[in-house]
């Protein structure tokens, strides 16, 4: 399909991982495309473009999206955080991060961004889930290195941690 020439693009504005954005998308530009694209955001991973292996997955106003299945206009005025948003200011990363790093739970690292969103979203919404409640929220992504243990263990150790009212151990 020929790319629409740039009078059909329209502003897209949003706050992408705390920061203000701004670009031009035509109007059926995936969110994907408009943040590797247009943004040069890295961030997100593009694998089937089908919405089924989750490496695209971002939170949009706090609620994971596949960015593959998300029109970028539809980001207008929103929050848009990625994986790149999960550490803080100085590059410090997060509890969930850090164990995932710690328990081995990524291998190539293509599939790590999004299931990463997924995850910070599930344990929003579920702060003591069980290991076959993580199994299930992980069965949405597809990761062909790992094998998913080091992934589990990572959350579970997350999960018991935050319990006991800390940052997950070193």
């Amino acid at each position: 399909m020929p790319r629409l020439n740039r009078d059909t693009r329209h502003p897209v504005s949003f706050e992408l991982d705390s920061q203000p954005v701004t670009g031009h998308a035509e109007p059926r530009m995936l969110l994907s495309d408009f943040l590797r694209e247009e943004l040069a955001i890295n961030a997100v991973h593009v694998g089937c473009e089908h919405g089924v292996c989750g490496a695209c997955t971002v939170r949009l106003d706090g609620k994971a999206v596949r960015a593959c299945l998300t029109f970028a206009v539809q980001a207008e005025g929103r929050r848009v955080d990625t994986a790149a948003g999960l550490a803080d200011e100085n590059n410090e990363l997060n509890d969930l991060q850090k164990a995932f790093r710690r328990h081995h739970a990524l291998q190539c690292g293509y599939c790590t961004p999004g299931i990463l969103m997924s995850v910070s979203d599930f344990l929003d919404r579920n702060s003591d889930p069980t290991e076959q409640e993580i199994r299930d929220m992980l069965s949405g992504h597809l990761c062909r290195c790992t094998g998913y243990t080091g992934m589990v263990r990572a959350i579970l150790d997350v999960v018991a941690e935050r319990a006991r009212g800390g940052a997950a151990a070193e």
